[in-house]
């Protein structure tokens, strides 16, 4: 500053020096004016202001020139202003010459990455079409075992009525196994691996697609002699695009794909390996998000990948009348019936089940890890969840109605303060196998029906069961924690709390526009969100809680402002647990210390603590229309206080065998509904003790066996317990805890006896009526999986993962058992010999008995359709002598008259269970996808009609139909549901019909 500095600086410095010197020197030496000096930051000179009579002003950067009366000083302060504008705009273009140069780079770079995505699919597509590449009967398969090339031919004398796709499993396995035999130079075999190789990655045409399950010859590269379709075995014939040409050893890709990449997307120009260069690639491209175009390659990709390893369509051999299906590249033999054989095609609709179900009862409920998720409505109904179902249940009248709008399990629920329209939230769909993470693979259309499969939250009327709104599909990730409507405004919002790892929470108007509309979104918290609810006083607040942490929040013009809970001296908990609010205002909380905190209204502290009012976590807390509060907690107590939180004396201790208190709620007048942590629903108050009216499994189940004559059915799990339920009455007969995880189950032929199989190997003989045990046999040290008696009852047959079967005679009306013999595994020394094909070489699934007792059909792990002598405990190898035996149940999922149920790309795994109704006209299947199908008995064309249903949220783990046919009963795995389907005719609208 030429006043308050040295003014004998750098000359260069200040290009307002010599002004600023005129300056000081009409001022007479009086420091006036506006000091001119460089900044710190950016090294530009800047006016600093003194606060004198003359000094100029800046506005927006520019100088303005003070009042004066001395003319020279004006004129000395008009060159440094207009020294100063100059400065001043000279610096703005550059910055806006710098702005512009700086955005030119970043949409350069955009077209970059663009390109890059665009490339990076086109490399997937190419891999896909290498891997995925098909071969027709008659044509050249390439397989190799042990590191060795071995081309194969598959057998010309054999008349097919049906073309076959080639074998689906990973072509690194078994590709030589099945048809051994055929050899042919090994020059010949590395000619015809390098042409298979090269055509799948390079396109000799100029398609505009690059992605063609017909492969060309390599344009540089021209093939040797290829054996040839003549018939003979050394006949040869020329390549041809064909569009069942396999592809060659894996081993291979890694090379190719590399010489593919560098000559065709990294610039290397090679038109004699590439003739679709980079710009078709990009000139192909769509204009629409490329990320999400390679997001929908994904999810096709996983498709493709999926029907390579399922089954495909089957052979037929009019000749021999069999029927060759292939599940994970293996051949399953299936012999036609001789009556079917003249008139047998294997690709044929059939005909439409004789019947329908309608679910008629769920038997279950889901407490053990979710919370706040019962509700008593208007309408007398009690309201929860299990599986992929809520439960609408009127205790008094005995009925239930059902919501199925969803796809997969049900996490949360909340009741709108009408009453009436109902909120719920689920997880990813089953039918999505590759991930569940929509930043994965975002949804195509959010308003289609598949999109439905992500996680997202359903508005509907309890009334009317008809579904209103479905919002957050492609905003939430993973699932829907919890949810809560807003209370001061009747309604009109919504908030959401995901299971992302940033649990992010978003308020909703979920009644705009079908799909709603997300008002705002935040990061609620990196730890675990257990509740979430709405101040139903103020109108701006919520709160918040979950592992260490309470949180305020507050929303205003579209934003969110969080405050945590303060505890200041006090222990701060591992968990709050549940939160609740008085008719004050105040926000009440319970941690997982026992303790009830009152925190007060509008603040984050803590206005006063109870201590030690459970023994353990408090899971709900109730605030009644009197002001009273109900707290339950894990000590299995539930406990009243009064509104200064004085205890008042009523307390209820539940049952052991029902768990501990997880949700509490009003029901009507002074009842309590009371779900649990052992999944049951319970009704009583602090005068009358609780009772249930609703019980289910709390662990994974899979025994299931249904009554001969009566309409009830067996059910048991990894809970170790055993339940006989009565499906009149809805409710269970009996119940009885075994000690052991339990896998399987079965009724004696006359009903009077229920065997129990468990993991352990252990199998117990008990009265089906006392629940006496009368003796019990270990069968190995594996689980038995399956347990069935013969149709008269003398015999019994155990299944075990040991993969023998095991025959006993039976004695005693079924109190006695002496083993006949063991129907045996291969064993070490001949499970990989290839000429000995005795015994299963994998774990039992399923068996069934012939209608005269000779005979068992049995399946394995492994896809195996074995038939045994039962007497004599033999393999019976010649199959086809077995194509007319009548079978008295068909459980076996892989048989001819299960033929229909595999749909192509299904792998052997995917359907879990089968049953036949007693009538015989239907035929029932349960999946990994929580799905029940019903087809029309036999099963045994390819493609079959069936009618499917949902429900269950987990694999499905047995199906089967009482003695009458009147009803299905299906078991789900992890979900723990029972369902109870109804099953009637198509014209009838009747309760039942019996089949």
């Amino acid at each position: 500053c030429a006043y308050c500095m040295d003014v004998s600086g750098d000359q260069q410095a200040s290009p307002l020096r010599g002004a600023a010197s005129d300056l000081k020197s009409s001022q007479d030496g009086v420091h006036r004016g506006a000091c001119i000096k460089p900044t710190t930051v950016s090294g530009l000179w800047t006016v600093q202001e003194h606060s004198t009579e003359t000094s100029p002003t800046t506005s927006n950067g520019h100088i303005s020139l003070p009042e004066t009366s001395d003319p020279s000083t004006t004129t000395t302060i008009a060159k440094v202003a207009k020294a100063w504008n100059e400065m001043i705009e000279s610096e703005n273009q550059s910055l806006r010459d710098r702005v512009a140069d700086l955005e030119k780079k970043v949409h350069d770079q955009t077209d970059d990455i663009m390109c890059l995505r665009s490339t990076l699919a086109d490399v997937i597509r190419r891999l896909n079409a290498f891997e995925g590449s098909k071969t027709a009967p008659g044509t050249v398969h390439i397989g190799y075992r042990e590191g060795r090339l071995t081309p194969t031919r598959e057998a010309t004398g054999v008349r097919l009525r049906n073309t076959i796709n080639s074998d689906t499993r990973d072509i690194s396995k078994r590709a030589s196994t099945y048809i051994p035999g055929r050899t042919t130079p090994s020059g010949q075999i590395r000619r015809g691996a390098h042409y298979q190789s090269t055509s799948s990655l390079y396109s000799d045409g100029h398609s505009s697609s690059s992605v063609s399950p017909a492969p060309s010859p390599s344009p540089t590269h021209a093939p040797g002699p290829t054996p040839a379709n003549h018939g003979g075995p050394h006949s040869r014939h020329t390549p041809s695009p064909s569009p069942y040409t396999t592809p060659t050893r894996p081993n291979h890709l890694g090379a190719l794909n590399k010489r593919w990449a560098s000559s065709t997307d990294f610039g290397v120009s090679n038109h004699a390996h590439s003739p679709t260069p980079l710009n078709s690639a990009l000139a192909r491209r769509p204009k629409s998000d490329s990320l999400h175009n390679l997001n929908n390659l994904r999810s096709s990709t996983s498709q493709l990948n999926l029907s390579r390893h399922g089954a495909r369509e089957a052979q037929y051999n009019e000749d021999e009348g069999l029927v060759k299906l292939y599940l994970r590249g293996r051949p399953l033999n299936l012999y036609v019936p001789t009556d079917l054989r003249e008139t047998y095609a294997p690709i044929n609709p059939g005909i439409t089940p004789p019947a329908k179900l309608k679910l008629e009862w769920v038997y279950g409920y889901r407490g053990r890890d979710c919370r706040n998720n019962v509700y008593q409505l208007p309408t007398g109904e009690i309201v929860y969840f299990v599986a992929a179902v809520v439960v609408l249940y009127n205790v008094e009248d005995q009925m239930q109605r059902h919501y199925l709008g969803h796809t997969d399990d049900i996490k949360c629920l909340a009741v709108h303060p009408n009453k009436l329209t109902i909120a719920t939230g689920q997880t990813a769909g089953h039918d999505r196998r590759d991930a569940r993470s929509w930043r994965l693979n975002v949804p195509a259309d959010p308003l289609s029906s598949e999109a439905e499969e992500w996680p997202h939250i359903r508005i509907w009327d309890s009334v009317s069961l008809n579904t209103l709104h479905i919002i957050g599909i492609s905003d939430i990730e993973r699932s829907v924690a919890c949810l809560a409507f807003s209370k001061a405004d009747g309604g009109g919002l919504l908030v959401s709390v995901d299971e992302a790892p940033d649990h992010n929470m978003s308020v909703w108007d979920w009644s705009r526009g079908e799909r709603g509309y997300k008002l705002m979104e935040t990061k609620c918290s990196a730890d675990q969100v257990l509740s979430v609810d709405f101040s139903p006083v103020d109108r701006n607040t919520i709160i918040t809680c979950g592992k260490s942490h309470i949180s305020f929040w507050t929303y205003s013009n579209g934003m969110l402002a969080k405050r945590m809970g303060i505890f200041e001296n006090r222990e701060r908990p591992k968990y709050v647990t549940s939160i609740s609010f008085t008719d004050t205002g105040n926000v009440i909380s319970g941690d997982s210390n026992g303790n009830i905190l009152i925190w007060h209204r509008g603040g984050n502290t803590v206005a006063r603590m109870v201590r030690g009012a459970h023994e353990g976590p408090i899971f709900s807390i109730l605030v009644q229309k009197d002001g009273t509060i109900i707290t339950g907690g894990k000590d299995g107590r539930i406990i009243e206080w009064d509104r200064d939180l004085q205890h008042t004396g009523h307390t209820i201790d539940v049952a052991d065998q029902f768990g501990s208190p997880r949700v509490v709620t009003s029901g009507r007048g002074s009842q309590l509904v009371v779900g649990t942590t052992k999944n049951s629903v319970l009704i009583g108050t602090f005068s009358f003790p609780l009772r249930s009216v609703m019980q289910g499994h709390t662990e994974e189940l899979w025994a299931l066996a249904t009554h001969p004559s009566h309409h009830q059915f067996v059910t048991a799990g990894y809970d170790r317990t055993v339940y006989l339920w009565d499906t009149m009455a809805h409710a269970i007969v009996w119940s009885k805890d075994i000690g052991e995880h339990v896998q399987a189950a079965s009724f004696s032929h006359n009903g009077d006896i229920v065997i129990i199989g468990t993991t352990g190997g252990r199998w117990f003989i008990m009265d089906a009526e006392t629940r006496e045990m009368y003796s019990q046999y270990q069968d190995g040290n594996e689980p038995i999986q399956v347990l069935k008696f013969s149709p008269g009852g003398q015999y019994l047959a155990v299944g075990s993962r040991d993969s023998n079967i095991y025959i006993y005679q039976v004695s005693e009306d079924g109190r006695k058992y002496s083993r006949v013999g063991r129907c045996q595994a291969k064993t070490r020394k001949t499970r990989y010999n290839n000429n000995t094909n005795l015994g299963h070489s994998s774990f039992i699934t399923h068996l069934d008995w012939s209608l005269d007792n000779q005979f068992i059909q049995s399946n394995s792990g492994d896809y195996e359709l074995l038939f045994w002598n039962a007497g004599l405990c033999r393999q019976i190898v010649q199959t086809s002598q077995m194509r007319d035996v009548e079978w008295a149940t068909q459980s076996c999922t892989l048989t001819f008259n299960t033929l229909g149920i595999w749909p192509e790309g299904t792998d052997g795994t995917d359907i879990n269970a089968c049953t036949r109704s007693n009538a015989s006209h239907c035929l029932a299947t349960g999946d990994d996808f929580g799905k029940i199908k019903l087809y029309a008995n036999p099963a045994c064309f390819q493609k079959a009609r069936c009618q499917e249903y949902n429900g269950h949220s987990s694999h499905v783990t047995s199906v089967g139909f009482l003695h009458d046919d009147s009803r299905l009963i299906s078991t789900g795995g992890r979900d723990t549901a029972i369902m109870q389907w109804q099953v009637t005719s198509p014209t009838s609208s009747s309760s039942s019909h019996r089949l």
